[in-house]
């Protein structure tokens, strides 16, 4: 048979890829085989992550354009008397606000001297200070008598660094008013300057670059530092959006809350400023809420579960990456604050405006059961979180003359097992 010119072979790739016979035409084998690649291929299967969507508890006054009121609003006029009154105790006396400022600026004044001319010799070089915390932002409750402030080193700070500034700032502060009784105490995170009324905590920090080089058995404590510059970003933000006066206000009855009711104990300060600051400005009139039904707000978004898992909360505004503040909550804690928040609810709307203001304080009423009107019972909430059981022990891994040892033991076992068979038998 004579081969087709090459004229009249089709090109490799338009050749026939139909169904034949093994051998048959140009195809062959290798026809069927592209016969059956040429089948529809069912689509790949990717497993997908279910996609995590943050729910909005049920809040009251961003819902009420949705759900409008049945009845007129309660008069609240009692309520604001009361938080107001509780709020005149909570403020500290103008002597105890001059005295901290006072020692204040004393040590600002030499933390300054010591950035801008350093004496020779000196080593603990300063890049800035920062006042922050309560006192700064105008939220500090009496009989708490202590300011922040944050001192950023160019060095990695050590123990002795430490110790070397804090002295120093002591002898200034004594050589320019020799009436003071100035002392200092190291802490973990810096050291505290005190006189006999006042206390002025110097939180000791390097430059976020440096975080890196510290060694953990030359210098503080790496949480320390990070927790210092999280305190500037923290009050530069309070600074910035928090300049209503209300929500100052809210801050200070909310600080004294969580003081009276150990279930409200895990808001730190940083939580209590959003929670405050989101209940008095975050609502659909885009104005100020007033402080009573704010106050109440809090109560009610927390029992709604507003820290709890799969809620949006509140994003951090001051952190990366979308982080809600009360995933620092352990779940535990997340129940706590939502069964104690419903209690304190409970008891305000039946009549114990006093016990839950402060201004009659009583902490056992989110423990046992009480009666308000005469005939109405609160009973305190429970837990809904249950830890999960504890895990198996693990086996001990054994060494290797251990599995040696366990072999042979086994096999004598074997044996002796062998021979009394065999021993009964015969």
């Amino acid at each position: 048979m004579m081969r087709p010119p090459p004229t009249m072979r089709a090109p490799p790739m338009y050749r026939p890829r139909g169904p034949m016979m093994m051998g048959g035409g140009w195809g062959g084998m290798r026809g069927a085989v592209g016969a059956a690649s040429m089948q529809p291929q069912p689509p790949p299967r990717y497993h997908h992550q279910p996609q995590f969507v943050p729910h909005l508890p049920f809040d009251p006054v961003l819902c009420e354009p949705v759900f409008p009121r049945v009845n007129e609003p309660a008069d609240e006029t009692t309520l604001n008397a009361t938080l107001l009154k509780r709020h005149a105790e909570l403020t500290p006396t103008p002597a105890d606000q001059a005295a901290l400022l006072s020692l204040v600026q004393k040590v600002q004044s030499v933390l300054d001297n010591l950035v801008v001319a350093p004496p020779p010799g000196w080593d603990v070089i300063i890049e800035e200070v920062r006042q922050v915390g309560s006192h700064k932002k105008g939220t500090i409750c009496a009989g708490h008598g202590v300011a922040d402030m944050v001192v950023v080193l160019k060095i990695l700070p050590t123990v002795e660094a430490v110790n070397q500034l804090g002295r120093k700032v002591c002898e200034e502060v004594q050589a320019a008013d020799p009436r003071d009784v100035i002392h200092m105490q190291m802490n973990d995170g810096g050291c505290e300057i005190s006189d006999p009324q006042t206390t002025v905590n110097l939180m000791i920090t390097t430059a976020p670059a440096n975080l890196r080089q510290l060694d953990k058995e030359l210098h503080l404590d790496y949480k320390p530092m990070v927790q210092a510059m999280a305190a500037i970003r923290h009050t530069r933000w309070f600074d910035e959006n928090a300049t209503h006066s209300s929500i100052k206000v809210l801050v200070r009855l909310l600080k004294d809350l969580r003081a009276r009711f150990p279930g409200l104990e895990p808001l730190n300060p940083w939580i209590l400023d959003l929670v405050a600051h989101y209940c008095i400005m975050n609502n659909p009139t885009h104005q100020p809420l007033g402080l009573a039904p704010a106050y109440k707000r809090v109560l009610q978004i927390l029992s709604a579960g507003f820290f709890l898992p799969g809620s949006v909360g509140i994003l951090d505004p001051c952190e990366a990456g979308n982080v809600r503040v009360h995933t620092a909550l352990t779940l535990e804690q997340q129940d706590q604050v939502c069964y104690t928040s419903q209690t304190l609810l409970r008891v305000l709307a039946q009549g114990g405006l006093k016990k839950v203001v402060g201004l009659d304080p009583d902490s056992t009423i989110t423990e046992t059961l009480s009666v308000w009107n005469h005939n109405v019972v609160v009973s305190p909430s429970v837990k809904a979180y249950e830890p999960p059981p504890p895990p198996p022990p693990k086996k001990k891994l054994l060494s290797k003359s251990e599995r040696v040892a366990k072999n042979n033991l086994n096999r004598l076992r074997n044996i002796n097992r062998r021979r009394a068979r065999s021993f009964q038998d015969s």
